[in-house]
């Protein structure tokens, strides 16, 4: 009869705690197909998905030490971490303004931002430099790496993934950078 080779979840959960990043990769190799699988049910989004799969195994990583085998399993504990991601991811996209391309062109359509998606084109903002002004003043609140995220998307072209490259951020952080800032520029010149 062969012996049972059952994975050893709080083990790994312990090395991993411990800076052992091949626990890790273990935990993913195990893992990760099936934590997709239960993200892609709640989001219905598979690059989102992903997102919050990568995130929740960073999450993991840095949080290891905290698993507590009294309150559970130690796989019900990657299980719940996981699901609460896609959860906050969820209830995020729903309440915040996606940055797709028939709100963009709501926005580019709009005098106030014509500066921000078509940056040669100053003719047409110089009758009314008090639009190109709150537009202005709108992207001053913005923190700075923030309002560089929208910049670099709307004026220089870049994708999100080359922006997080050229920032040195997680592709995560500025995907919710663009989606907020252009959510408060939304708010701010209504």
């Amino acid at each position: 009869m062969p012996l049972s080779t059952a994975f050893d979840y709080e083990s790994v959960l312990q090395q991993c705690a411990k800076g052992e990043r091949r626990a890790l990769m273990e935990l993913y190799e195990q893992e990760a197909t099936r934590l997709l699988t239960v993200v892609m049910r709640i989001l219905k989004n598979r690059p989102l998905a992903e997102d919050v799969v990568h995130d929740a195994f960073i999450k993991i990583w840095k949080n290891a030490g905290t698993y507590n085998r009294e309150l559970g399993s130690a796989r019900g504990w990657v299980y719940t971490l996981t699901r609460n991601l896609a959860l906050n991811a969820l209830k995020y996209s729903q309440r915040e303004v996606l940055a797709e391309p028939d709100f963009l062109l709501d926005l580019c359509n709009d005098r106030v931002l014509a500066s921000a998606c078509q940056p040669d084109d100053i003719t047409d903002l110089a009758d009314d430099p008090l639009h190109q002004a709150s537009l202005q003043t709108c992207l001053e609140h913005l923190a700075p790496e923030r309002k560089l995220c929208v910049l670099h998307a709307y004026v220089d072209g870049y994708t999100q993934q080359e922006i997080a490259k050229l920032l040195d951020k997680p592709l995560g952080t500025v995907k919710s950078w663009i989606k907020r800032s252009l959510s408060a520029l939304k708010e701010c010149l209504q």
